[in-house]
């Protein structure tokens, strides 16, 4: 029996190296067969022995090691605590700090909320600091939508639905939510694919939907759209996007509904009105300062402003994207934040809308940071994800997450147990804000709203530091409007409130 099995064995492996020898697909296997079919092995297990055994605890990415492990003792509700000092090089170009103050103040045990509606918005929202990122189901599992809706219940917060619609996961659990449309405008769209305002009005007056926020771009892929192959569009994604089944869906890189700045901020008063005077917002990744600005002028002129803003991060999210977007293309969250701040306080504007911030934010002082650039509030998608079981294997986009989180693979996501995962929701969230609240405190301020830039503090080269009230400019309420200063002066010109495009 030995001998057969032997036998099978190197006559397979013959085989196989016969066929490496005359197939023309790979040079490696004509010339090393059977031997260069190692180096494949090996290079699909190198991310696990690169995450595993040989990166730092600090130098990982997306999330390095020690951010991802914050994020599991807080959602396991174990003491997030390390021994022995930092091992960060305090000394390096870039490193940012906070500035604890002489005279700490007590900690907060009511956290804050933001309320976010401007004067034409009849049905405002009180936004808790920390809130679940846009994910849609169909990207994640439902199981994994259900967990982190509970989750947002039982603590009280939002979950933006991402754009793949209203499911029955995001609505079972009763969270609050931020329902987003797309330029798919998944579950209120026309055959054609267009905007339905019937079907849009319909859901949002659902109790359950907060906010209602159109999506112009995000960070892993700003300015290109996205296809949802048929093969997965099953009979549950195809009814709650309202597409056909089994076709493919594509979702263009630009919004129908409007052409220039003026159209969009027309439409966004267009969405409250059909959402009941619920307050309505968009996203995008920050790219042109002119192009923004002349959203701004729109504003000025139409008399009317989003209730809300939420900017997205070049860092990325948990959508897939061509690597050359994703590491080129958008500016990274703080500048973003600080461009749009800027923007709306130099215009008058910034006391009728708030701002989002939706990137990288994973623990207390990531909440802090961002604050400090200009946020009222933030929004985690991958740490949620790390709170429900996430491992970053970054199999996103393949349907074989290893922990079921981010597939539509039935014995996959039976892996997310929802009573325990949303649980661990929620206590990541209560423990983050908490985090946040005492670094507050010991900047010496009650809460956000004493917060100021010269407060974060950077490090410029090994001898020198500067705050970001010195390597940023700071508009005065109005400032544009009077007298803009020189940095701004040309692009505030230049922006036109009836085209993106110079």
């Amino acid at each position: 029996m030995l001998k057969i099995l032997l036998f099978v064995l190197l006559g397979a492996l013959a085989a196989l190296a016969v066929h490496d020898l005359v197939q023309r697909r790979h040079s490696l296997l004509r010339n090393y067969p059977l031997l260069g079919h190692l180096r494949f092995a090996l290079e699909a297990l190198r991310p696990e022995i690169q995450q595993y055994f040989i990166e730092r605890n600090f130098d990982g990415r997306p999330f390095d090691r020690d951010t991802r492990s914050i994020v599991y003792q807080r959602a396991k509700g174990t003491d997030a605590e390390e021994p022995f000092g930092t091992e960060l090089d305090l000394y390096r170009a870039g490193s940012e700090y906070l500035t604890p103050s002489m005279a700490p103040r007590p900690v907060r045990t009511d956290p804050p909320r933001v309320r976010i509606g401007g004067p034409e918005c009849t049905q405002p929202y009180d936004m808790a600091l920390l809130n679940v990122s846009a994910m849609s189901f169909g990207s994640l599992s439902g199981n994994a939508v259900l967990a982190l809706n509970t989750g947002a219940r039982l603590g009280g917060f939002a979950h933006d639905t991402g754009e793949g619609g209203l499911s029955q996961y995001h609505l079972g659990p009763g969270g609050d939510l931020i329902w987003e449309i797309g330029t798919g405008y998944f579950g209120c769209r026309t055959d054609d694919g267009d905007f339905d305002a019937r079907q849009f009005a319909e859901k949002a007056a659902h109790e359950q939907v907060k906010c209602v926020s159109l999506k112009i771009s995000q960070g892993a892929k700003p300015g290109i759209g996205g296809v949802l192959p048929g093969a997965k569009v099953n009979a549950e994604i195809a009814e709650v996007r309202g597409v056909p089944q089994g076709r493919t869906v594509i979702s263009p890189p630009y919004h129908r509904v409007y052409s220039t700045p003026r159209e969009l901020v027309r439409f966004l008063a267009r969405m409250r009105e059909l959402a009941g005077g619920k307050p309505v917002g968009f996203k995008l990744c920050v790219g042109s300062r002119r192009e923004f600005l002349a959203v701004c002028k729109a504003m000025l002129e139409e008399k009317t402003t989003p209730d809300f803003i939420v900017v997205d991060g070049a860092e990325g999210g948990t959508g897939a994207a061509p690597l050359e977007f994703a590491d080129n293309v958008g500016l990274p969250l703080g500048e973003g934040l600080m461009t749009v701040h800027n923007a709306l306080v130099g215009t008058g504007l910034r006391d009728r809308v708030r701002i989002g911030a939706s990137g990288k934010v994973a623990t207390g002082s990531d909440l802090v940071k961002r604050l400090l650039q200009g946020a009222d509030y933030t929004n985690a998608a991958r740490a949620m994800m790390f709170a429900i079981g996430c491992i970053q294997a970054q199999r996103c986009h393949t349907n074989a997450c290893p922990v079921g989180v981010a597939t539509q693979d039935a014995r996959r996501a039976r892996a997310v147990d929802v009573d325990d995962k949303s649980r661990r929701v929620a206590r990541y969230q209560e423990a983050t804000v908490k985090s946040a609240l005492q670094i507050m405190a010991a900047m010496g301020v009650d809460g956000p709203s004493g917060l100021r830039p010269h407060q974060l503090v950077q490090r410029v080269d090994p001898h020198t530091v500067r705050s970001y009230a010195e390597l940023h400019d700071w508009l005065a309420p109005g400032q544009l409007l009077a007298s803009p200063p020189e940095g701004w002066a040309s692009d505030w010109r230049a922006a036109d409130p009836d085209r993106f495009t110079d």
